[in-house]
């Protein structure tokens, strides 16, 4: 199965200047022409991961940790897409090094594919500390709207806000969207030797179905700092889907979604996820978008309740670790990163389409290999190494290569831990903006059963 994903959900080291090279006029042509041409393939022929297709990372970290320049972490020496624009349609033009960078970001959300047809939509993210006092973590916010030539709407606005000195931190985001998930069954892959419905179930061939829906979110979490770098939080989530089909399995056949739902005593047309959110977390990133070092570790609680409209009662455990280890003083962009997420059921029931499983975690971009919600389960655990790397000395162009490993439960018999299913692949990274390290992600992954294709985002996985 070949797949490409946008989720809209970092040559030589030279820098790019039309001035250093002979025949200035027609290099600029030919360069303005590349650029264009090699920025609308980017972005037109991203096979969309397809639930949903943006995504934003949901922490923040220190903007004001350790400043002591090294000649590599001078942005007046590095080279972003501001500076390629420049350089392009005003060659010759010096760049102004007092002018403070901004920290918005907009570009367009373009896919197509045979699943959505063809996307077209904008999307914006910003970061900036709020405030003068030291230390004080960078906020970020995102927005995005996108349509569909297959009907499908997207649109969403999160925020994750720092007041001054971290004494409270805001974290929430609102979604609506006419939408259709993907959907692989239940489990790691294994197949059921039970009943023809446990099979189907299990799907271990991987049989693809397409669930659409109207689909609503609301989160709000608010957190307080109790100690240095450490948080105590809680929120409400509600999760609400309407008008949920299969337009092309035929009536009555069996599907895995019909059959989880039936058991677990779901409507299959509809179902509400609401509940409380406690969390506690610790980070000490020095940033939010592209990290070098540091740990960001966060643990919650979500408790499920009907009395506030949630279909059932539910209770479930979710874990977020991520450490970071820069390998050059000199070059700290040579960084290997660390990635653990889990959650587990530990009483009642969850809609289908809630469980958790590929490309579930916050900002959607865990599992690169496979579409999201390719393995999920009521207990789902997933860890990935990557090493990042500059390719050109002015930061402009950087590589990753990355390995992940996931393994969930089918309650059919298969545990977690008892299988495992792996993925991986390389990137290139172009730097966006260097005010705040933003990065549009290039990779190429590959998973089993044929899975494989283009993954596209802006800013790291994670």
């Amino acid at each position: 199965m070949l797949l490409y994903t946008l989720n809209i959900s970092g040559l030589s080291h030279y820098r790019l200047h039309t001035g250093y090279f002979k025949g200035g006029k027609s290099f600029a042509l030919l360069l303005k022409i590349t650029i264009i041409t090699v920025f609308t393939v980017i972005y037109s022929s991203a096979y969309a991961q397809i639930s949903p297709v943006d995504s934003v990372k949901a922490d923040s970290l220190d903007a004001n940790a350790k400043k002591i320049a090294k000649p590599a972490d001078n942005i007046n020496k590095q080279y972003d897409i501001a500076d390629a624009i420049r350089d392009i349609f005003h060659p010759g033009k010096e760049a102004d090094t007092l002018k403070k960078k901004s920290g918005i970001t907009v570009m367009p959300n373009v896919a197509s594919n045979p699943s959505i047809g063809f996307q077209i939509g904008i999307k914006a993210v910003a970061g900036r500390v709020l405030g003068s006092e030291p230390n004080t973590l960078m906020s970020v916010a995102a927005t995005s709207a996108s349509i569909t030539t297959k009907g499908i709407i997207y649109f969403y606005l999160s925020h994750n806000v720092y007041t001054p000195g971290n004494r409270w931190n805001f974290q929430g985001s609102l979604v609506a969207a006419k939408t259709l998930t993907p959907d692989f069954g239940i489990g790691i892959g294994r197949g059921s030797t039970g009943s023809e419905e446990d099979q189907v179930l299990s799907n271990p061939s991987r049989k693809p179905y397409v669930l659409h829906s109207m689909y609503y979110n609301l989160r709000e979490k608010v957190y307080k700092q109790v100690h240095k770098s450490v948080f105590l939080g809680a929120g409400v989530s509600f999760d609400i889907r309407q008008k949920i089909e299969d337009r092309k399995t035929p009536a009555g056949q069996l599907t895995p979604y019909n059959i989880y739902s039936d058991r677990n005593g779901f409507d299959r047309d509809n179902y509400m996820s609401n509940g409380f959110l406690f969390n506690a977390q610790y980070t000490t990133r020095d940033n939010q978008n592209r990290a070098y070092k540091g740990i960001y570790a966060d643990a919650g609680i979500r408790v499920n309740q009907t009395w506030i409209g949630s279909s059932k009662n539910a209770v479930q455990l979710t874990t977020d670790f991520r450490k970071y280890w820069s390998l050059s003083e000199r070059n700290p962009e040579h960084v290997i990163a660390f990635w653990n997420w889990g959650s587990y059921l530990l009483s009642g029931a969850l809609p289908y389409l809630e469980l958790p499983g590929t490309g579930r975690d916050p900002a959607f971009r865990s599992g690169r290999g496979y579409t999201v919600t390719y393995f999920k389960g009521t207990q789902y655990f997933y860890s990935e190494m990557e090493y990042r790397f500059p390719i050109m000395k002015n930061k402009f162009i950087s590589g990753v290569t990355f390995f992940n490993i996931q393994t969930a439960n089918d309650d059919l018999g298969t545990k977690i831990f008892n299988q495992w299913q792996p993925g991986g692949g390389a990137g290139l990274r172009v730097l966006f903006n260097k005010a705040t390290r933003t990065n549009l992600c290039i990779d190429y992954a590959f998973g089993k059963y044929g899975s494989k294709g283009l993954f596209l985002g802006l800013n790291e996985a994670f």
